[in-house]
């Protein structure tokens, strides 16, 4: 494990083969697992588990509580807020031993709210958002905002987050637009 001005909490653990970016830090009670990347300049929250295999990019903050398994890769600036879960098999079961991962993709700058599922097989579209408690089951569009339980798509938000009102009756924004 790279450890170059790496924070780890002593109750952390972090796997020897674990690849750790300059400037993260790992709170309390998490755990690396094998193999997992951490980019730079992360905060990774209290009770956290990164599983083996899992990516996540530079400047990505991740609260508290969060799921991160095999088969997820994050990208650059993405928050992942508190409790979140990610999940990896679309058909789990205890007694089954030919499960299959399925990939996940969260695209950079997304912001994924507190409580929220992420079910395997999709992408979360840079600079997009799901609300806190949403259960994203489908692909969300660049600069997307979903939420509910199915995640539904509401509106879109710019790069900064603020919400455009758009008129979900027309065509998507221009890329322009959502700049800010």
């Amino acid at each position: 494990m790279s450890r170059d001005n790496v924070f780890v909490h002593p109750t952390a653990t972090v796997h020897d083969d674990a690849i750790i970016g300059a400037g993260t830090r790992i709170w309390d009670w998490s755990k690396v697992r094998e193999r997992a990347r951490i980019g730079a300049g992360c905060n990774i929250g209290q009770s956290v588990y990164v599983d083996m295999d899992a990516v996540i990019g530079d400047g990505c903050k991740v609260q508290n509580g969060v799921s991160i398994y095999h088969g997820v890769t994050i990208k650059d600036r993405v928050f992942v807020g508190p409790n979140a879960v990610f999940t990896n098999d679309m058909f789990p079961r205890a007694f089954s031993t030919n499960w299959e991962v399925t990939a996940t993709l969260v695209e950079e700058g997304a912001s994924i709210g507190a409580n929220a599922t992420i079910r395997c097989g999709i992408t979360l579209g840079a600079y997009s958002m799901v609300a806190a408690g949403s259960v994203a089951t489908k692909n969300v569009p660049a600069h997307g905002l979903v939420m509910g339980n199915p995640a539904r798509l509401v509106d879109y938000v710019t790069r900064s987050g603020k919400r455009m009102n758009w008129d979900m009756a027309g065509p998507a924004p221009a890329p322009e637009a959502l700049a800010d």
